[in-house]
């Protein structure tokens, strides 16, 4: 009796052994009294009509990880965390080399943490529109075959990055958070896909956007797409805002979902989304790289960048996505200048403090955080800027750049090849495909301006831009520091790139960012502006309900 009653307990032991962790469900649940709920919201834009996404099944996206997820449990996760969590590039690399992780487990820890939170209707961000269905293969085979070199702690290799939903993958479709490209199988990457694929990053999947990079319906939220509905702030859930476009991409990094992500910007559609997740944003100077293979808005001021926890990683996301593209006329072969070192002390750095913003409490306190550490702090008050044109910029490249994308980057499967046609098709089901109009899509179409009455507008607005931020050159500045997405438009015009990096929190817990911005083609100097900040400040904390 005794042997038979130990043998059934090794037996149910046995079972319990071979029992597979539960995979979570993701199911819809009933949103009516938090939308109730959110009307009240003093925000306007956030009086959402929906949160979740009718067009997306999770349980799908995530059907490809079924078999290696149910063998990855929550004590693998919680061991994994220490090693994973806010760490930057160079550490995850180091612990790799040292055999405490691989590329595989470090995307399964990823698959999970997605899956963890956005399972969990308390605490889902619907950042995610799509999975790469091939990325753990992908990263065994990085595993297999491990670089070594000088450059092995600053490289993309095996790091899992994901994309705004507006640029071309191969592997997934790119939706631009639109219903009429919800089949556009597009089948071949965009060219800053290729290059970090060469430097053998894994890119883990697509994220959401406000849709067609929030040029498309007049004062709806930021951060909502039909095809991914409404993202959310994980610092404030329902109460702050994303930012956006590159809603998506500044949530996911923020909640610890990839390594880094890639945004996109026309008018501070990175840092926006960057500042108000407390994460790193660099929106490069148009022509660094490449937009082909991206759904377009303005060929004259759209430009992808990195999204990232830190500087560092920043600097090395955009190292990986580096390259000349003769597909694209503004693309050049881009080289930092050698003599700027990253690692430099804001100690006699020249910097413009904007007279208008030291009513903001926690600028101001920067302001003297920067004043003691050394820095050379020089007062302006750029003259007013009249934006005069902006809109009709947009509206008229977007009108011509759109259809030049659909014919030649698109699947042959999509349906839609104007505006106009993309109208013509929300129309037919608007609820579902437009639910906050598409007013800003038939100003497109009602804008008549010509081809030559729109190069006089650029070259307003671009000589506009650059006397706005004349005393870069007048007073020998490093760079001019904003807060968050303020003088994006500004400096969009005037084609300067930007940087943005964590500077704190309101009393509400509502992040604020640090913006720094510099001459054209003066990144390395804002990544060594920022990097000093960052290191001096230590700002960044991660969401108290993602860690």
């Amino acid at each position: 009796m005794k042997n038979s009653l130990s043998l059934l307990l090794i037996a149910l032991f046995l079972v319990a052994c071979q029992q597979k962790t539960p995979i979570p469900i993701f199911t819809k649940y009933n949103e009516t009294d938090a939308l109730e709920k959110q009307q009240a919201h003093e925000n306007k834009r956030m009086q959402f009509q929906l949160f979740q996404s009718k067009h997306i099944d999770l349980n799908d996206v995530f059907k490809p990880f079924e078999k290696e997820l149910s063998a990855f449990s929550e004590a693998n996760y919680e061991a994994l965390k220490p090693l994973i969590l806010e760490q930057d590039i160079p550490s995850l690399q180091q612990s790799v080399k040292a055999g405490k992780l691989t590329y595989e487990k470090l995307t399964l820890f990823y698959l999970y943490r997605i899956r963890k939170f956005e399972s969990d209707s308390t605490l889902s961000l619907n950042s995610i529109i799509s999975l790469n269905p091939k990325v753990l293969a992908q990263a065994r085979e990085k595993d297999n075959n491990k670089v070594s070199d000088l450059f092995f702690d600053i490289s993309v290799y095996g790091m899992p990055i994901l994309l705004k939903d507006n640029i071309n993958t191969k592997d997934m479709a790119t939706t631009a958070g639109a219903v009429a490209l919800q089949y556009n199988d597009t089948q071949k990457d965009a060219f800053i896909v290729e290059k970090l694929k060469q430097n053998g990053a894994l890119i883990l999947g697509k994220v959401n956007l406000s849709e067609w990079a929030y040029f498309f319906c007049s004062g709806c939220p930021l951060g909502y797409s039909a095809m991914g509905g409404q993202t959310l702030n994980p610092y404030g859930r329902a109460i702050f805002e994303t930012g956006g476009s590159s809603a998506g991409s500044g949530v996911a990094v923020a909640a610890n979902f990839a390594v880094a992500a890639v945004g996109t910007e026309t008018s501070g559609s990175i840092t926006s989304p960057s500042s108000l997740n407390s994460v790193v944003g660099l929106k490069p100077t148009v022509g660094v790289l490449s937009r082909t293979g991206i759904v377009p808005i303005s060929s004259t001021l759209d430009t992808p960048g990195p999204m990232t926890k830190n500087v560092t990683d920043n600097y090395i996301l955009l190292m990986a996505m580096l390259g000349l593209d003769k597909a694209d006329t503004a693309s050049i072969d881009y080289e930092f200048d050698d003599d700027v070192e990253i690692e430099t002390p804001l100690k006699g750095k020249r910097v413009g403090v904007l007279k208008s913003l030291l009513t903001d409490s926690i600028y101001a306190e920067t302001i003297d955080i920067l004043r003691k550490s050394g820095a050379e702090l020089i007062t302006i008050t750029p003259p007013k800027f009249s934006f005069s044109g902006f809109i009709t910029l947009l509206n008229i490249e977007m009108k011509h750049d759109l259809p030049k994308y659909l014919k030649t980057h698109a699947s042959n499967t999509v349906n839609i090849n104007s505006v106009q046609s993309v109208l013509d098709f929300n129309r037919n089901d608007s609820l579902l495909r437009a639910p906050y109009g598409q007013q800003l899509f038939e100003g497109i179409v009602n804008d008549s301006t010509t081809l030559a009455q729109l190069e006089v507008i650029k070259q307003q607005l671009q000589l506009e831009g650059a006397t706005y931020f004349n005393a870069l050159n007048t007073e020998n500045l490093e760079a001019i520091l904003s807060i968050n997405n303020y003088h994006s438009a500004m400096a969009a015009v005037a084609n300067h790139p930007t940087l943005t990096v964590p500077m704190g929190y309101k009393e509400s817990g509502e992040p604020i960012s640090l913006t720094f911005i510099g001459k054209p083609f003066t990144e390395l100097k804002l990544f060594a502006l920022g990097y000093a900040f960052e290191q001096l400040t230590k700002a960044r904390k991660m969401p108290k309900k993602y860690q």
